[in-house]
């Protein structure tokens, strides 16, 4: 990796004007052209679209405006997500970048992105006919399916958090956090955008249902490749709601590490009881076995191919298997009775698999004290998780019953989903302790690294604690790795430790609500601007909180009120989201109640293009 990656040359207040300039001339070029496609289409005046749906529904059994879009979406998707954990891999091995477009990781997230929207814009524009039930209408003679616009929705919610991410930095400074909140705008969108593809395809589906009625609808064959495309969107799901444990993915997460459970409870209910309800029986392990492949390629490539730190990720096996056991005698035909059970087998048999996951696998080990607030916090979200997901599941399914207020239950288990989450992120800073550290040299400069010795004021401070690790990162790679206690009080590191260069090395102590860290070594940054920390062969200096030195980008003394209103504002925008997608589900599930089938064509009427309303239009005034 060149020199320019490091971070003594990047800067750190927001994007170079001439970047944005091009950046926007892309977007407004790819747009323009998208929406010439879309037209084109409609206005009979470009005719290899409507033969690409065409062909789509000829290959599946599924109206093209269904299969198409929902293809697109999956390959954007995998796209924006390889991009996603390179680029934050990127930014832990080498710190900030020279600007957006000096990231070859961003371009893959916005391709992504783009690759969404388009797919939307095509599921909206391709029916030239009313596409179910459900379809919303856009204007006369023009319905839309739902999943298209819930997937419209989803793209612009992402894309927005590109300009807008520039646009905090420029006021609040790097956030160093994948839980920045434009951050979880672009990943939030994306994420979402699997529900939309879901509602989408139920569509498909329940037109394909009503032409098998009249001897018209899929092979056996193609319902079979249906179900394993519609697999691998659940194991997108899991996908999906699985990123926001990124930061417990590459080992330097800066929120309490009982988060990491509660996400894992949180992303297993919900998206296996969904796959579980939709696809029948098999429906969670087809959807771990498609999470699988994705994950596992994506570390694949980023790790080992392209050289960068790699992502790790949950296992979820046993989670899957207990939401099929759940589903057993009957169980699936009463979702949300379902999804409660297997919520109860997740947030404890499921959290206490994951702590064993953690020891083989994971940056960062579970400790065995940590497992009892574990299994009773993983426990209340994973029966939330489990209801809601047994709700999203039957919304694209028709034909499996829901009790009358269903609706009312599932806002009630994502409501206790926030509580939980908000319940869990509120962490303290530095409480006293204070370090005295020994440096023993190991390798000399230019790459100097060292073995330290740590001496704990009060002595106890580490113990019992949930994770007190030496963390090296921004230096060309990154170092992570537990102390070992020699003496009461008396810990070692267990690797070398870097002290030289662009690396940032520290030692993070994490207790209770605590979460603190003493630094060994911080290079001088001048764009912040910032000092060097030093690392003399002794010294003894006291624990500061651990955002302090992660997040040292951050600009200091910004109006609280300028930040509320920041936070308000992108709080709102993803309640907002979420209500749509709600909504959106509602639709289906009311539209599609009963046997699916949507109301049947008239004739396979077209209804006439623009060109030839515009010639009517002509002639009329003419005569």
């Amino acid at each position: 990796m060149s020199r320019s990656w490091l971070a003594e040359a990047a800067p750190a207040g927001g994007a170079a004007f001439d970047q944005i300039a091009i950046a926007t001339a892309g977007a407004t070029v790819l747009t323009v052209a998208m929406l010439t496609l879309a037209t084109g289409h409609r206005s009979g005046r470009i005719r290899w679209v409507g033969r690409l749906g065409a062909w789509g529904e000829r290959l599946t059994g599924l109206p093209g405006w269904a299969v198409v879009p929902s293809a697109i979406t999956g390959a954007s998707l995998i796209v924006a997500l390889l991009g996603m954990y390179w680029d934050i891999s990127l930014h832990i091995d080498n710190g900030r970048d020279e600007g957006p477009l000096a990231n070859p990781a961003h371009y893959l997230i916005l391709l992504g992105l783009f690759g969404v929207l388009f797919a939307a814009v095509a599921a909206i524009a391709l029916p030239l006919e009313r596409p179910g039930r459900a379809a919303v209408r856009i204007a006369p003679g023009w319905h839309a399916p739902v999943g298209g616009v819930l997937l419209l929705g989803c793209a612009a919610f992402a894309l927005a958090g590109f300009p807008l991410d520039d646009v905090w930095h420029r006021l609040f400074g790097q956030d160093v956090t994948l839980w920045g909140p434009t951050h979880l705008m672009l990943i939030g969108g994306a994420s979402l955008a699997t529900i939309g593809a879901l509602v989408l395809s139920a569509e498909g589906a329940a037109v394909a249902r009503a032409r098998r009625a009249e001897g018209r609808g899929p092979t056996r064959v193609q319902r079979r490749m249906h179900r394993i495309r519609t697999g691998l969107l659940a194991g997108g799901l899991l996908v999906a709601l699985s990123t926001f444990q990124g930061e417990f993915d590459f080992g330097v997460p800066q929120f309490n590490l009982l988060f990491q459970p509660l996400l894992i409870a949180l992303a297993a209910s919900i998206a296996l009881v969904a796959a579980r309800v939709h696809l029948g029986p098999g429906g969670a392990l087809l959807a771990v076995v498609s999470f699988l492949l994705m994950r596992g390629g994506v570390a694949l490539l980023v790790g080992p191919a392209l050289g960068q730190t790699t992502p790790h990720f949950p296992l979820y096996v046993v989670e899957a298997l207990i939401v099929e056991a759940a589903a057993l005698r009957g169980g699936a035909a009463r979702p949300l009775r379902m999804g409660a059970i297997a919520g109860l087998g997740i947030g404890t048999l499921g959290v206490a698999a994951e702590l064993g996951w953690s020891r083989v696998w994971m940056p960062l080990a579970w400790p065995a004290g940590l497992l009892p607030e574990a299994i009773a916090l993983g426990t209340v979200t994973a029966v939330a998780g489990g209801v809601l997901g047994g709700w999203i599941g039957a919304a694209v399914s028709p034909e499996v019953a829901l009790p009358r207020h269903a609706g009312r239950m599932a806002a009630a288990g994502f409501a206790v989903l926030v509580a939980a989450i908000a319940w869990t992120l509120p962490t303290t800073g530095a409480d006293g302790v204070r370090a005295q550290v020994t440096l023993r040299e190991l390798a000399a400069a230019p790459d100097r690294t060292v073995h330290a010795t740590v001496r704990l004021d009060p002595p106890g401070a580490a113990d019992g604690a949930r994770w007190w690790t030496q963390t090296s990162w921004q230096g060309g790679g990154s170092v992570i790795a537990p102390l070992r206690e020699v003496a009461p009080g008396v810990w070692e590191t267990t690797r070398p430790l870097p002290v030289s260069g662009t690396w940032k090395s520290m030692l993070r102590l994490h207790d209770g609500r605590a979460i603190e860290a003493v630094p060994v070594y911080l290079p001088a940054d001048p764009a912040i601007p910032a000092p060097e920390i030093a690392a003399p062969s002794r010294f003894d200096r006291a624990l500061v909180a651990d955002r302090q030195l992660l997040q040292r980008e951050a600009k200091q003394g910004v109006a609280g009120w300028l930040t509320a209103v920041a936070y308000l504002t992108v709080l709102a925008s993803a309640l907002s989201m979420a209500a749509a997608l709600g909504w959106g589900l509602a639709r289906i599930r009311a539209r599609l109640d009963g046997d699916g089938a949507p109301p049947a064509p008239r004739a396979r009427r077209r209804y006439p293009s623009m060109r030839a309303r515009r010639r009517r239009a002509i002639s009329a005034s003419s005569s």
